[in-house]
Parts: C-alpha cells; structure tokens; sequence
C-alpha cells in the first residue's frame, strides 16, 4: 500500500469509528497505519518496539487495546496460525475472510470467497456447531516465491 492509499484507509477508518460513536484515538490511529505501511503481518511487540523506537512510552497493554479496538472494528485481522496483524481489504464492512499465507515470505493476501464462507458455515452447522468468526488460512507458496523455487 502506498502513501495515498494509506492516507485514504486512515481517513476511512476515522470515518467508520465516528459513524460507530467510536473514537480512533491518535494511538489506535498510529498503530493502524503501522499495520498498513508494514505490508506484512506485524506481532503485537513488533508494534510495540516501533511505537517506542518514535519515542512513544506505549507498553504491551497499549498495543493490544489498540489491536483489540481495530480488530473489533473490522480495520485489522488477527492471523491465528502467525500471531500477527494485516489490515483489512474491506475495513468496516462484515465479511468472512480467506488469507493465503505465504510460508517463505511471510506475505498474507485477503481473499473473500463466499462459496468458501458457505461451505465452512454448512459444515459446521451440519456437525452442531454454532460457527461465530469463520476464519480460514491457507498457508503455502505465493506467486512470487513459486515461480522463485522453480
């Protein structure tokens, strides 16, 4: 994501949390845009040492409300399997996300597929199971890293 698109997704999620009533203090708001300009899925310390690298007296409860707040607001995902954060692709909108996690770079690519979210849901409901966040994260190789193995 460059410059622009940043600028654009920040204001976006100012946009969302104020028609939520919710505030995206200028600590949520850094830590997102740390999300955003990583390109790449960031642990909670790694956040946590760019905030103190810029002077910032944050520490580890900081970090992870900040996280907890943009997750809950559907502008970052949790990654389970790599205990990071991406951000979102449709910030602010309810959606059932894929993420195509790439094992040799580290990339994560957003997918949205609803036949796949279908099916997961299917699935479950057939087993009895009342699914509530239906994630799925497929790891392998991404185009680039493929085509470099080859």
């Amino acid at each position: 994501m460059d410059g622009p698109q940043i600028a654009a997704t920040l204001d976006r999620a100012e946009a969302i949390c104020h028609a939520r009533g919710a505030r995206l203090t200028a600590q949520r708001r850094r830590v997102l845009e740390l999300v955003l300009r990583a390109g790449r899925p960031l642990g909670a310390y790694e956040l946590l040492d760019a905030l103190r690298r810029e002077g910032g007296g944050a520490g580890p409860p900081t970090v992870y409300r900040a996280l907890e707040f943009l997750v809950a607001h559907g502008l970052v995902h949790r990654i389970e399997t790599l205990h990071a954060f991406v951000g979102c692709d449709h910030p602010g909108e309810l959606h059932a996300g894929q993420f195509l996690i790439c094992r040799d770079c580290g990339a994560v690519h957003e997918v949205e597929d609803l036949a796949v979210s279908r099916s997961v849901l299917a699935a479950a409901d057939a087993s009895g199971f009342a699914a509530e966040h239906p994630v799925v994260e497929i790891q392998g190789r991404c185009a680039r890293c493929a085509g470099a193995a080859r």
